[in-house]
């Protein structure tokens, strides 16, 4: 646990200073009449997770935290299992988005992921898997006019198209 706690942090601050120095491409500061500019909220947003990976880093350092003492292995054989599972079936979908699109990888996902996984009950598993397809078709495409892969299954949508739009 405790290398792992200070090889996420490292990890994820050079990730946050990465997008520090990206978001810098654009305006960070307040653009008068405008608001703020097009890199603020990135930037100051990977700032912030910048300043928290380094106070976990000093804490890690003066073994101030609970995980930084602790000598537990950081996943046993069956978690790294479960962990390559969901790993595998999650490249799955999204190899799947540029074949049959979000709106139904995401719900075969959910519904492998719920019920087999998960070991929920099919009428859960079922319903949720329908519900977040819907509910972010009308999110995206109607509400804020963001189109999201369709793959082949683009030609199905038109008629929603024709009717929303």
């Amino acid at each position: 646990m405790r290398k792992a706690e200070l090889i996420m942090a490292v990890v994820l601050s050079a990730f946050s200073a990465y997008l520090m120095w990206k978001s810098a491409e654009l305006p960070i500061g307040w653009i008068a009449g405008e608001g703020p500019g097009g890199g603020a909220f990135p930037f100051w947003l990977s700032a912030g997770m910048f300043g928290c990976c380094i106070w976990i880093i000093f804490r890690w350092s003066r073994r101030a935290s609970r995980l930084s003492q602790s000598t537990a292995v950081y996943m046993k054989r069956s978690d790294f299992s479960m962990f390559c599972i969901v790993a595998g079936s999650l490249g799955v979908m999204i190899g799947a988005i540029h074949i049959i699109g979000v709106y139904f990888s995401v719900p075969l996902f959910l519904l492998f992921y719920m019920r087999f996984l998960g070991a929920h009950r099919w009428l859960l598993s079922l319903s949720i898997s329908l519900a977040t397809p819907i509910v972010s078709f009308f999110f995206f495409e109607i509400a804020l006019r963001i189109t999201l892969p369709k793959g082949k299954t683009e030609i199905l949508f038109y008629p929603l198209y024709d009717w929303f739009m």
